[in-house]
């Protein structure tokens, strides 16, 4: 291809270029193109980081875009690099049961409780002689051999049924749902939790509009949350707030969305990388 070529081609590709830069923007449209100029452009978001065990990837890191929330109408503002270790890891359903199971019983005391012999009302005497009747020798009325009598191996309250899940098992039940999560285009990732309005309408016109839900869960790197946010949620059952701190395997199971600020997804990808990567030293 000679030099004049090139350049006539490059003139020609300029408005598309313009138009593809123009539609990250959230001040921007692709209508107004002509009257935008280069300096005024909102360059879109490249959230990458440098991870020290990238020589050590066998699968490309994970992709997500950096979505908006201070528009009903989704905007594309950018993407984000994500740990394949942390969201595109193996889904370890198993694992993902046994952490379900394990939150649902660690905090369940069962009440049912039944009277052994010594505590069921009556049966002080012995009913009638030990000899002599021609009957079956009993001590007791209350005696688990007779009715309503008491009851022996049955339950008795209160009966907790807590026990520790092992802690790797814990650490896969979060990269195993997150990377379900991902893969199932139910994760998406904001700047943060900043919203125009405090009205619970809004929300729910931005779930319905980015067909997200019925249920969502917010997850932010700190348990102070933007007050519009969190007055616009406060009467909606549906969707709920909470800490990075906070993440567990049975709350992004239980809602249909997850939503993660930036700083958020870099906490969470720093805190379970630590755990996978730690060399465990046991002092005698």
């Amino acid at each position: 291809m000679s030099c004049i070529s090139r350049i006539s081609l490059v003139k020609l590709l300029q408005p598309f270029a313009c138009k593809a830069s123009v539609k990250f923007s959230t001040a921007a449209s692709v209508d107004n193109v002509a009257n935008t100029s280069y300096t005024s452009e909102i360059e879109p978001i490249i959230s990458t980081k440098k991870y020290l065990d990238e020589h050590k990837f066998y699968i490309k890191p994970r992709q997500a875009w950096i979505e908006n929330l201070d528009t009903i109408e989704e905007k594309k503002l950018g993407l984000i690099t994500l740990h394949p270790d942390i969201f595109g890891a193996l889904p370890r359903v198993d694992i993902i049961h046994e952490n379900v199971r394990w939150q649902q019983l660690y905090r369940y005391v069962s009440y049912a409780n039944t009277k052994v012999r010594s505590e069921v009302r009556g049966g002080g005497r012995k009913p009638w002689p030990q000899k002599g009747m021609g009957r079956a020798r009993h001590g007791s009325i209350r005696s688990p051999l007779w009715r309503k009598g008491g009851v022996i191996h049955g339950p008795r309250s209160p009966t907790p049924y807590f026990y520790m899940l092992p802690f790797y098992n814990r650490v896969l039940g979060l990269t195993s749902t997150l990377s379900v999560k991902l893969a199932q285009d139910d994760l998406h990732i904001v700047p943060e939790l900043e919203i125009p309005s405090d009205e619970p309408s809004y929300m729910l016109e931005l779930a319905k509009e980015r067909k997200w839900g019925p249920s969502i869960l917010f997850i932010d790197n700190n348990d102070i949350v933007p007050q519009n946010i969190a007055i616009a949620t406060n009467t909606i059952n549906h969707m709920n707030l909470m800490p990075v701190y906070g993440l567990n395997v049975y709350s992004m199971l239980k809602h249909e969305t997850l939503v993660l600020t930036e700083s958020a997804v870099r906490l969470i990808e720093d805190k379970l990388l630590f755990h996978l990567n730690k060399i465990n030293v046991i002092v005698k």
